[in-house]
C-alpha cells in the first residue's frame, strides 16, 4: 500500500478504535455452507461485509459455498438464496450491529461461486482485505463499493462475454488485474495516492490495451477513488 496513505488510514482505524470498545471478541467460530443451483440459469450474488477479511474466488462444484470464521457471535454471517423467473440471488451479509470492533477481532470469509452460471456479482465491503480471483466466472457485471482497507481483483482468464467492472473506493488502495487478451476500456478518477497504469495506452480521458480494436470481447472499467490509490494492470 502507498506509504502516504498509512497516516490517514491509521488515523481512521484509531478513530474507529475508540468507537469500539464495547464490542468484546469471544471464542472463535467456524461455519460452512453450501448452497445449491437449483433452476437458477444466471445469479446475481450480493456479498455486504462490514469489516474483516473476504476471500472470493470460482471453482464451486454447485453454485456457491463459504467458510465462515469470526470470533464476534453477532458477526453470524446472513445466508439467503432465492430462484425467480431463472434468476438465483445470493445474499451474504454480515448483520449490521453498530460499530465494527477492529482489536482483536476476527471476520474472515472464504466464498466460491460456480464458473459456469452467468453471474451479476455486487460487493459492498467497508474495513479490511478483500482479495478476489475473478478470472474463471462467467461474469456479466461487477459494481464494488470499499470503504477503508485493501482491494485486489484479479480478473485474467478468458473471458467469453463482454461485462463492465465499477468501483467506488474510500481510502485505501485498489488494484486491478486485467485479462490481455481482451478488448479494455478504463476510466480512473480520483485517487489522491496515485493512479498507476501497465499494458494500456492513453487516449484522452481514458485508457485502452492492443486488443482493444479487435478483440472479440470487451470489458469496460471504472474506477474512482476518494484518499487512496488505484492500479489498473493489463499484462
Amino acid at each position: 500500500m502507498t506509504a502516504r496513505l498509512f497516516p490517514l488510514i491509521a488515523a481512521t482505524l484509531s478513530l474507529s478504535g475508540c468507537l469500539m470498545n464495547s464490542v468484546r471478541p469471544g471464542p472463535t467460530e467456524h461455519e460452512t455452507r453450501s448452497i445449491e443451483r437449483g433452476s437458477a440459469e444466471r445469479l446475481h450474488a450480493n456479498l455486504r461485509m462490514n469489516a474483516g477479511e473476504l476471500r472470493l474466488s470460482g471453482g464451486a462444484s454447485n453454485l456457491a459455498t463459504g467458510d465462515f470464521t469470526y470470533n464476534v457471535s453477532s458477526w453470524k454471517p446472513g445466508v439467503r438464496y432465492t430462484v425467480s423467473d431463472g434468476r438465483g440471488t445470493l445474499t451474504i451479509e454480515q448483520p449490521n450491529t453498530g460499530p465494527t470492533h477492529v482489536g482483536d477481532a476476527k471476520n474472515r470469509w472464504d466464498v466460491r461461486l460456480n464458473d459456469d452460471i452467468p453471474t451479476d456479482l455486487a460487493l459492498q465491503f467497508g474495513a479490511g482485505e478483500a482479495r478476489l480471483d475473478l478470472g474463471s466466472l462467467a461474469l456479466r457485471n461487477i459494481d464494488i463499493e470499499m470503504g477503508v482497507g485493501e482491494l485486489k481483483m484479479d480478473l485474467r482468464g478468458n473471458p467469453k462475454h463482454d461485462y463492465d467492472v465499477r468501483v467506488r473506493g474510500g481510502v485505501g488502495e485498489a488494484t486491478i488485474y486485467l485479462p490481455p487478451s481482451a478488448g479494455i476500456y478504463a476510466k480512473a478518477s480520483g485517487g489522491i495516492g496515485g493512479i498507476q497504469v501497465r499494458g494500456l495506452r492513453q487516449e484522452g480521458d481514458h485508457w485502452v490495451n492492443e486488443a482493444y480494436d479487435t478483440a472479440k470481447v470487451q470489458i469496460r472499467v471504472d474506477v474512482s477513488g476518494g484518499v487512496g490509490a488505484i492500479n489498473l494492470f493489463a499484462e
